[in-house]
């Protein structure tokens, strides 16, 4: 029978998807590994590839498509022997209207002529409840077989099960159903407020003349993702004023030595850098929050805001206590780059203990960031500017003074702890050549 193609998560936080360009047409044949589209999730615009091996008989989700469901069917495959009669001719439902097939119930289509989709064996569940991903030809070949998938390690993307390691498995036993739950599930809790409705915001401008402006798949992230870490991180806030005089010398001598090599370092290679070395300094605040237990990180992996049309990306820079300035100003003009054009992978920008945003080059003197769950901490970084100081003997001098505000996760880092990675990282840019040593 028909295979559906189902539209991938391709990332973790992915829960839907616009369907940008097919690569294939109605009646191509195609194999494991081939193309077979380009998605554009939250962050990239990312390729498909097939699973498995056969006829492309019906396009289910035409190109450009926004909203497709993560899981929902985008296409039908056909293997040996089946054609495109065998192909439910029952339009498929619009990604973004709720149905009852959400509910458990599919509603039938008008006039109920159409023939019925397909059944294809529902998604696996291992013992411990976490879902078996596999290909729905392989839970097929599995189920005829009488093998249990929760026993077969997937070759497939982000370790689906696919057919080759259904057919290359040993025949075993399958283990007993688990009896059903005697109680019922709890009612899911309701969405927290978020303000007014469209139409009440809408109806509060009548007469106004505004534009409209739809928000894209990275919009509607940013939104969801920060709304909910001001809302469930209990932030706390550490600000420092730092002297950057010698950090500017310093950087002027380096960038000499290193024009023939082609390297410019900026103020914020050298931050990434003081953060690195502080985050093994004061290796407890270098962790990340896990829900019910805190991951405290051995290598200093550091995430920087980079600003793209639309939205921003948090690149990650691992290792960064580990490389060199000139390697880290190398790698991090290319991941900004490449994030500008949506060019990043997942494991690009996810991932990373502490982040850093700087808006000093847009003339902020400065301002509070919001942790970026999972990570501990984040570091905003102003201006910096000519101000007047009074020095160690006690004299009033002009120095250049950059400020900065190290937002906190509360959970993860405490007041003294917070403090004391704050001064490593003050100690690190007031004093350059340490970081060197």
């Amino acid at each position: 029978m028909p295979t559906e193609i189902l539209m991938p998560a391709l990332s973790p936080t992915m829960e839907e998807g616009t369907l940008a360009k097919w690569l294939v047409k109605e009646g191509d044949t195609v194999s494991s590994g081939d193309l077979l589209a380009e998605i554009e999730t939250d962050k990239a615009t990312m390729e498909f590839e097939a699973v498995d091996e056969g006829v492309i008989g019906k396009i289910l989700v035409g190109e450009g498509t926004e909203g497709v469901k993560v899981n929902s069917p985008i296409a039908v495959l056909l293997a040996d022997g089946e054609s495109a009669d065998d192909v439910a001719t029952a339009p498929a439902p619009k990604p973004e209207a709720a149905s009852a097939a959400d509910a458990g119930d599919k509603a039938a289509p008008a006039g109920g002529s159409a023939a019925p989709a397909a059944p294809v064996p529902a998604a696996p569940v291992a013992a411990d409840g976490n879902r078996i991903f596999a290909s729905p030809l392989a839970r097929r070949i599995a189920a005829d077989k009488g093998l249990d998938l929760a026993t077969i390690t997937g070759s497939g993307p982000r370790g689906r099960i696919i057919k080759t390691d259904v057919e290359n498995a040993t025949a075993a036993p399958k283990a007993a159903a688990a009896p059903a739950a005697s109680v019922a599930p709890a009612a899911a809790a309701p969405a927290p407020a978020t303000g007014p409705s469209a139409d009440i915001v809408a109806k509060m401008y009548e007469g106004r003349t505004y534009e409209e402006v739809k928000l894209d798949g990275m919009r509607k992230t940013i939104a969801a993702r920060l709304s909910e870490a001001k809302q469930t991180i209990p932030h706390f806030y550490l600000r420092r004023d730092i002297q950057l005089d010698a950090l500017l010398a310093f950087r002027s001598q380096l960038n000499k030595q290193l024009e023939g090599r082609g390297v410019k370092l900026s103020v914020n290679d050298f931050i990434i850098k003081a953060v690195a070395l502080a985050l093994q300094s004061v290796p407890e605040a270098n962790a990340v929050w896990a829900g019910d237990r805190v991951l405290q990180m051995k290598a200093s992996d550091v995430a920087v805001a980079v600003a793209i049309e639309g939205g921003l990306f948090t690149p990650v820079l691992q290792d960064a206590d580990m490389k060199s300035l000139s390697a880290l100003s190398t790698e991090m003009k290319d991941l900004a780059a490449r994030a500008r054009d949506r060019k990043l992978a997942p494991h690009e920008y996810q991932g990373g203990a502490f982040a850093i945003s700087n808006l000093g080059m847009f003339g902020i003197d400065n301002f509070d960031a919001i942790v970026n769950p999972p990570h501990s901490g984040i570091l905003a970084v102003g201006a910096g500017s000519k101000k007047p100081v009074v020095g160690a003997d006690g004299e009033l001098k002009v120095a250049t003074v950059m400020s900065v505000t190290m937002s906190v996760d509360h959970r993860v880092i405490d007041g003294a702890l917070g403090a004391n990675l704050l001064a490593a990282i003050v100690e690190n840019l007031e004093n350059p050549m340490v970081m060197l040593a």
